[in-house]
């Protein structure tokens, strides 16, 4: 399966990121995970949440920001990668000059009930 990113139309999740979904069980077969890519404007901030049975993967491919990570608050900039156990309460603040990018990657797949607001 193959997708092409300018034909993927881009939501918004609960969290308040900007969404495309990349690869998702729902629309292009995948079967254990989901792809996407998050884009969080400068000086904006997603919503603290947590996933119930989804392990995450944020990787930054664009802009820099901090995180919230459980009880840690960490920098991140291109090239940085973020490990998010299920459970783990998380939230992503864009604080460059520019829109802060991140590959998401979740297994299970991301699913919009699966995701707690805080």
């Amino acid at each position: 399966m193959k997708t092409c990113y300018r034909d993927i139309e881009a939501y918004t999740t609960r969290d308040g990121s900007t969404i495309r979904e990349l690869l998702h069980p729902a629309a292009h077969g995948s079967r254990m995970q989901s792809l996407a890519e998050a884009v969080i404007s400068p000086g904006e901030r997603t919503l603290l949440h947590r996933h119930r049975l989804s392990e995450e993967l944020y990787h930054v491919t664009n802009g820099s920001g901090l995180m919230i990570l459980g009880d840690e608050t960490l920098a991140i900039a291109v090239g940085d990668t973020v490990l998010i156990p299920p459970g783990t309460a998380h939230c992503v603040t864009a604080t460059g000059t520019e829109p802060l990018h991140i590959l998401c990657c979740c297994s299970p797949a991301y699913r919009h009930d699966d995701t707690d607001l805080l």
